[in-house]
């Protein structure tokens, strides 16, 4: 016997596979992957629990699935990278690209939190196609488009210094998720995000005489 359609897919062109990803998506934005159940995503899909197993091998494949299609949602809403090689100077461009960055990983990095005990799921998620990360890769092409201009040093390691902005992400993500009652959004103090793209402009490395 067929599964029983949902009734948000009757009269739709929404496969019911698809439907179950987008209904467990659906839960991970509001609260994590961490704890759902097979019975959550369920109810949330209209169906029968015994459904999910008709289009996944189990609980832990479509939770990959559906934390693959947050991550992509995350970058359409986020919108294409927000400066141009060229254009205004490459100080404004690195603090968009770190308010651009961090508004993503604050949409991305809570709905991984509680995995670490399941490293199943994340193994299935590590098996599916992955990019280079659209931030991390967004920020090396727009320094080495700026290299290519003269407005980046040719010898500047643009690698590290995406890597340093992912990385202040992750930290600012990671303490505001120590904080649940916090209803917030993670920031950095204009102080801090000066004191920041000035180490990434200069360096630590003291001034020649």
């Amino acid at each position: 016997m067929a599964p029983r359609r949902a009734a948000a897919l009757r009269g739709g062109d929404q496969s019911l596979r698809e439907h179950l990803i987008a209904s467990a998506e659906r839960l991970i934005a509001q609260r994590g992957a961490g704890r759902l159940t097979v019975r959550d995503i369920a109810r949330e899909a209209g169906v029968a629990d015994g459904v999910l197993y008709n289009h996944f091998a189990d609980k832990e494949e479509l939770l990959a699935y559906a934390l693959q299609a947050r991550v992509q949602s995350a970058e359409r809403a986020a919108g294409g990278p927000p400066g141009q090689a060229g254009s205004r100077t490459v100080e404004a461009n690195l603090r968009a690209y770190l308010t651009w960055a961090l508004a993503f990983h604050a949409a991305v990095l809570p709905a991984f939190a509680g995995l670490l005990h399941q490293p199943v799921v994340l193994q299935r998620l590590a098996g599916l196609p992955q990019g280079d990360g659209p931030v991390r890769a967004a920020v090396v092409d727009y320094l080495r488009a700026e290299q290519r201009l003269g407005r980046v040093a040719a010898h500047a390691r643009v690698d590290a210094v995406a890597a340093l902005i992912v990385g202040v992400c992750h930290d600012l993500v990671l303490r505001h998720l120590l904080h649940p009652d916090d209803a917030t959004p993670p920031s950095l103090p204009s102080r801090d995000v000066d004191d920041l793209i000035a180490t990434l402009l200069h360096g630590i490395a003291p001034a020649p005489e």
